[in-house]
């Protein structure tokens, strides 16, 4: 075992038979980028968060820098686009932050490569550079002509194509807002982005041949998860959301700065109305909930905390809000601002019974002209 944890081909092979394993990888291309691109390359150093909620730095000389590399974890590598944290982590034993940056969870990496479907000649636009790992498993499968990642961060970029370039990949880096897209290596096969966003760029949309796809995941506090598009080539996409659940932290201009400042009143406000419900919150926050994704259609935008004794408090930008506390068989409920959003759950669900519990992969998605919008039958919700 103890060898094992030391050697990282052997981790690497590991990480890989539980992809397989779990059908998160079944192409073997996938495979072989998994267990020939070293992932411990790319995480030099990385945070690990403490029982506390602080962050605690690791790095080659910790004994259990491999292991915690090679599991099936999202590895943070940066705090509050602030490159200053690490050094203070170092000298203080752990930090606060908010992830800014990470290597993704590897069986989420794996799924959204299995789904983009590049092949052999296709030209890859990749959103969010991250650490480089994901583009050396572009690369691997479909060489360095074809791959062009994007970021918005100088710092985290120029780490990227050092790590990318020690490990022997040179994709075209660049600096720049993912949101943009990057017109000079238009047009392209593929798009896939390593972060969430509120709502499909078009930019990527227009820099794609029609038939081209694009895969991300959508910064939803509540029913967020994975969709693929099919391009026509002109800003316009039709696609589904996928059955996985894929989360990742937002694209910078797409983070929802305003909600902290909203969730402080919903925990203090005075309620301008009081009741209780029979629904249990956790089938609208839950990730594992059938009905999350649905309550995420009918609460577009709203973000949701957990607090305190399973407390749950949601807020929208409009100012509307719901404070939510479990209370024996029912939940207390009191809300304020110019909308009642637990009512709006309450309605929802009874809708989403009428319509047979549809889980997220009955969904379609599209975007044209009128908008992007949610689809089931002949209802849609726009976003």
């Amino acid at each position: 075992m103890h060898q094992t944890a030391n050697d990282p081909a052997a981790l690497r092979d590991q990480l890989v038979d539980a992809l397989l394993t779990e059908g998160a990888v079944r192409d073997p291309r996938w495979a072989r980028a998994f267990r020939e691109v070293e992932r411990h390359a790319f995480l030099p150093r990385f945070f690990r968060q403490l029982s506390d909620g602080r962050w605690g730095p690791v790095d080659a000389d910790d004994p259990d820098w491999l292991p915690l590399v090679y599991r099936d974890r999202v590895c943070v590598t940066q705090l509050d686009g602030d490159d200053d944290a690490w050094p203070r982590a170092v000298d203080d034993g752990a930090v606060h932050g908010v992830p800014t940056c990470s290597s993704s969870m590897p069986t989420i990496m794996a799924i959204m490569l299995e789904v983009l479907d590049a092949r052999p000649g296709h030209d890859v636009l990749e959103i969010g550079a991250g650490t480089g790992y994901n583009a050396a498993l572009l690369c691997h499968a479909l060489g360095d002509d074809h791959v062009t990642t994007v970021d918005v961060d100088p710092g985290v970029l120029g780490r990227a194509r050092d790590h990318l370039a020690a490990a022997g990949f040179l994709p075209t880096c660049v600096a720049g807002d993912g949101e943009r897209g990057h017109p000079d290596r238009a047009p392209y096969d593929r798009v896939i982005c390593t972060c969430a966003v509120s709502r499909i760029p078009t930019a990527w949309l227009t820099q794609t041949r029609p038939g081209a796809l694009v895969v991300t995941t959508l910064n939803r506090s509540i029913g967020a998860g994975l969709v693929r598009l099919v391009s026509d080539g002109r800003g316009g996409g039709e696609g589904r959301v996928l059955p996985e659940d894929g989360r990742f932290m937002p694209l910078r201009a797409h983070a929802q700065g305003w909600a902290n400042d909203l969730l402080e009143v919903a925990r203090e406000a005075k309620a301008e109305d009081r009741g209780r419900t029979a629904l249990n919150p956790r089938l609208v926050v839950d990730q594992r909930s059938p009905f999350e994704f649905f309550a995420g259609l009918v609460l577009a935008d709203v973000v949701v905390s957990h607090g305190e004794r399973d407390r749950v408090h949601l807020v929208h930008a409009d100012g509307s809000w719901a404070r939510l506390r479990p209370r024996g068989g029912s939940t207390r409920v009191e809300q304020g601002g110019p909308r009642r959003l637990w009512r709006l759950v309450e309605d929802g669900y009874r809708q989403w019974l009428t319509l047979g519990r549809p889980r997220r992969e009955r969904f379609g998605f599209t975007v044209d002209a009128e908008g992007q919008r949610f689809r089931l039958g002949g209802l849609d919700w726009p976003i």
